[in-house]
């Protein structure tokens, strides 16, 4: 119990100390430079960032008219350095892309792979499954990253700035040093109280200098991280994926205590893939998103059958009621289905096949009850639905979420990873190595049914992440969310698409209303923020078993497009900002 009060502090933990002082992002051009592209766009660039040096650098790409994608890189790079407890090299992420001039979405999959010498019972030992901490901290969490694999596709596919040109930012913070962030700092005492980052070499003295944790507003360089950028940028990804960086994360990875299998020929094997991109109409919209191993699918599920559970003339309880309802549903579906898609047959079709969603929505399970997977084959008449064992995947509340539009309507919705905080805090060439083998389901049993989920040489984890973009009836941009926070990802992107679309709110206000996470037999409720015990109390009186929480780890970034102007929020339960502006031609 009291590992488990740790980690539940530790994970739902929020920076509400006072930021330090950082750069805030300035690129407003003289009214004169302003200048319609030649896409028709002119609406300018936005960046909704989870750093302010790293939204500084994205709007330095996009004012030097950089694609959405350059600056999602650049933006990348630094949070890898100022916000290491979220992502960066050692780990990986998805990136969704919209193309303005061909309408079209697409999706790059950068998430980590297990070793060719995983096995399905890694973590089990002596019959018995580790323990989240004792699996979190160990070399069998560490994965093949993913990270620099996905810069290099983006960028061959959309970039218009120099490859080199998106690490200056980063290299020079890295080298000349940064104001330590406060959630950085805050996180640190209670990271070496259950954790061996202050432990492991590299970490501990990089983070623990002289034994003392690194301390808000204080300077910090990183002189190995500005090394190692500067050897991708020179050389490309074959720097990072061969040679001294990729022995050093081999080395990290199967040190001890309980050291894992990867190896230099399973980091030269990796690639980042393009997958199709999965677009669902809801009302005079299309949300689009990241197929399997992500869970952008749920954005699609959770909408349709909200609809489906909404009353007529519904109360704003009414409402919230049936997100509640398609959420439970939804995530139900998602823990028995979705896997890595090269190595299980995921039924996407039918899961989002309106008939089916509307059958799931018309049938929710009773508030005290725990709603169990649906049969899609079953309902629809076509096959047999697969036999998987019941989930058991626990997926920690990291990551980093960012949106970005570009001055020719170009649009990313990114979300990056480490998965725990800190990942596995494990050192190599300036960075931590990800945890991300933890994402696949730790149990196992050979007498039982495979998880859908389950461990295998090669594959990718499942991943909560959803980053989305939504899409009006003409194909045009509306909006692009996402967020970080482990398992509760789905619900907070979800939050801020029916906030915005059909609850009346603003966008700030969507991002700034109470988490609600619905999953399995409970329902989270955030109550220390505005009507959040109001929220908390109706649904504990309609049956739900309510769990209230002090604080959430949400990082939504979203941007809103109307007819005039683009519209951004950034979560004021982390550190992020909103940076808008013109480029100049």
């Amino acid at each position: 119990m009291k590992q488990f009060v740790l980690i539940l502090s530790l994970f739902t933990f929020v920076a509400c100390s006072e930021a330090p002082q950082q750069p805030s992002p300035q690129s407003d051009p003289a009214p004169e430079a302003l200048t319609e592209q030649a896409s028709g766009w002119t609406k300018g660039y936005m960046a909704a960032v989870a750093n302010p040096y790293a939204t500084e650098a994205a709007a330095e790409m996009l004012a030097m008219g950089g694609h959405a994608v350059d600056a999602a890189i650049a933006a990348h790079a630094v949070l890898g350095l100022v916000e290491p407890e979220s992502s960066g090299l050692g780990g990986g992420g998805f990136m969704v892309v919209y193309e303005q001039d061909t309408k079209s979405v697409r999706f790059l999959d950068g998430r980590e792979t297990a070793p060719a010498a995983a096995t399905a019972d890694m973590f089990v030992r002596d019959g018995a499954t580790m323990g989240f901490l004792d699996a979190w901290q160990s070399g069998k969490a560490v994965g093949v990253p993913g990270t620099i694999a996905l810069y290099k596709l983006a960028h061959d596919n959309y970039g218009k700035l120099p490859w080199e040109t998106l690490f200056e930012p980063a290299i020079h913070l890295a080298a000349n040093g940064f104001v330590v962030p406060a959630k950085l700092a805050n996180y640190l005492p209670q990271m070496a109280q259950i954790s061996r980052l202050d432990e492991n070499p590299g970490s501990a003295e990089y983070f623990y200098p002289n034994g003392q944790p690194l301390r808000a507003g204080s300077i910090i360089r990183n002189p190995e991280y500005a090394q190692t950028l500067q050897r991708v940028a020179a050389e490309g990804p074959s720097a990072f994926y061969s040679g001294e960086i990729a022995e050093a994360i081999a080395a990290a990875a199967q040190a001890g205590p309980d050291g894992g299998s990867l190896t230099v020929e399973d980091i030269a094997g990796y690639q980042a893939l393009e997958r199709p991109a999965i677009c669902g109409p809801w009302r005079e919209l299309q949300i689009c998103s990241a197929t399997p191993p992500s869970s952008g699918a749920m954005q699609i599920m959770i909408a349709n059958m909200y609809d489906h559970l909404l009353p007529e003339d519904a109360s704003a309880e009414q409402r919230i009621q049936a997100f509640v309802d398609a959420q439970r549903l939804a995530y139900a579906d998602r823990d028995y289905y979705f896997g890595d898609p090269d190595r299980v047959e995921v039924p996407l079709d039918q899961l989002l096949d309106p008939r089916y969603l509307e059958y799931r929505g018309n049938n929710p399970a009773e508030p005290s009850g725990t709603p169990l997977p649906g049969d899609p084959a079953a309902v629809l008449a076509q096959g047999t639905a697969a036999i998987w064992a019941a989930d058991s995947t626990y997926e920690a509340a990291g990551t980093t979420h960012l949106s970005i539009v570009d001055n020719e309507g170009n649009a990313v919705s990114a979300t990056m990873t480490v998965e725990a905080p800190f990942g596995s805090a494990r050192w190599a060439a300036g960075f931590l190595l990800n945890n991300e083998m933890t994402d696949f389901a730790r149990d196992y049993d050979a007498s039982q049914p495979e998880a859908a989920n389950m461990v295998r040489p090669g594959a990718r984890p499942r991943s909560s992440m959803s980053p989305s973009i939504l899409l009006d009836d003409d194909g045009e941009l509306f909006m692009v969310t996402g967020s970080p926070g482990g398992n509760s990802i789905p619900a907070y992107t979800a939050k801020t698409v029916l906030g915005i679309v059909d609850w009346g709110l603003s966008v700030q206000e969507a991002v700034n209303f109470p988490n609600i996470i619905a999953r399995g037999d409970t329902v989270r409720v955030e109550i220390s923020v505005d009507s959040g015990q109001q929220q908390a109390d109706h649904l504990r009186a309609t049956g739900y078993n309510v769990e209230e929480t002090d604080g959430e780890n949400s990082g939504l970034h979203v941007i809103l497009v109307t007819d005039e102007e683009l519209i951004g929020a950034a979560d004021p339960r982390r550190e992020g900002t909103v940076a808008s502006g013109m480029a100049v031609n």
